[in-house]
């Protein structure tokens, strides 16, 4: 049963498209705010900074599809991103939140990202939590998203420990690994030594993840070529492989709500030397057999998401010091600051 922190409520939503769970705080009414959570987490990591945003705001958080107490569908990776936006749009509409806020942190920030490029008329402001890169997540090079392998190699589910699968499946919340979830978190979502507020709390939304072929982290394709896999056409991992999501430009869009890209300095995750990047772990001879920087150089995912933006014109990047993947976890009054400040500006 999902524990969620005093002031906070959950409801499932019926949609078009399937029934989601739905986070609000007590009581709140005024200008709707939905937060869409990243990769292996779900709504519950956004409970404490719900809670903290001023009463004239009305804060939601969903489970995207696969994760939380949201109906466990499929996800079609051909599509990119596009389910879990065309999910969060139907929730939007379910609901009528348009013209909403939203705030997407990391795998988050890319659904948000599509929904801007397909909805931008339905939002009031975008927030981008250390987000993936608009050329997803590895086998790309430069700031323009050049692939490194024709079908995607280097990306995918192939990139996923299967030791880390393994343990997230079996529910394990102890920390007697660096694999284990719990360690995972400590280490990589968070800077440390942080110890993020309602740690079990979000090792449990962790462990919320559905693994398998259609979940987490996906199917993989094996290949000749280094690192010796190919994204596959399901699952969580192939819907950011730069195969397909991919989002070059973003000058097209009509109507340009604010945006809002806040990151944490010392991100491991979503970095131009990711340490989930299959590219630079094999620079630092972590992944044997890496070809070489003029091959398969590591992604510059910083570099590539500012080069995006720019083509959009109406954003602004705040980098929050000493912190991590996730500023909300690990430096929340800087980053409810940069939030608020945002929200407010947007109207």
């Amino acid at each position: 049963m999902t524990v969620l922190v005093p002031g906070v409520t959950a409801r499932r939503i019926d949609t078009h498209r399937l029934t989601l769970n739905v986070l609000e705080v007590e009581g709140r009414t005024g200008t709707p705010v939905l937060f869409v959570h990243g990769n292996v987490s779900s709504s519950l990591f956004w409970q404490t900074t719900m809670l903290a945003l001023p009463e004239r705001f009305r804060p939601l958080a969903v489970d995207l599809r696969g994760f939380g107490d949201t109906d466990p569908e499929p996800v079609d990776a051909t599509r990119g991103l596009s389910d879990y936006a065309d999910d969060v749009a139907a929730l939007v509409s379910a609901m009528d939140l348009a013209p909403v806020h939203l705030v997407g942190w990391s795998m988050g920030g890319g659904v948000v990202l599509q929904y801007l490029l397909d909805r931008p008329a339905a939002i009031t402001s975008l927030t981008l939590v250390n987000p993936v890169s608009p050329y997803g997540f590895g086998g790309t090079r430069g700031i323009d998203g050049e692939l490194c392998h024709p079908a995607g190699a280097g990306s995918g589910a192939g990139s996923a420990n299967p030791e880390f699968v393994q343990r997230l499946a079996a529910g394990d919340t102890g920390d007697d690994s660096p694999l284990s979830p719990r360690q995972v978190l400590l280490a990589h979502y968070v800077k440390p030594p942080c110890v993020p507020e309602h740690l079990d709390l979000l090792v449990d939304s962790m462990l919320s993840t559905r693994t398998g072929d259609d979940h987490y982290p996906g199917t993989v394709t094996t290949t000749d070529s280094w690192p010796g896999t190919v994204p596959g056409a399901r699952g969580v991992l192939n819907t950011m492989s730069p195969t397909n999501f991919r989002i070059a430009e973003l000058s097209t869009v009509d109507l340009k709500p604010p945006v809002l890209w806040v990151r944490g300095t010392e991100d491991v995750i979503v970095s131009d030397t990711s340490l989930h990047d299959l590219a630079y772990l094999g620079s630092i001879g972590a992944v044997p057999g890496w070809p070489g920087a003029e091959t398969f150089p590591p992604q510059p995912m910083i570099a590539q998401t500012r080069a995006v933006l720019g083509t959009y014109g109406n954003y602004r990047e705040v980098a929050i010091p000493d912190s991590g993947h996730g500023p909300h976890l690990d430096q929340p009054d800087a980053f409810r600051k940069a939030l608020v400040d945002h929200l407010t500006a947007a109207g």
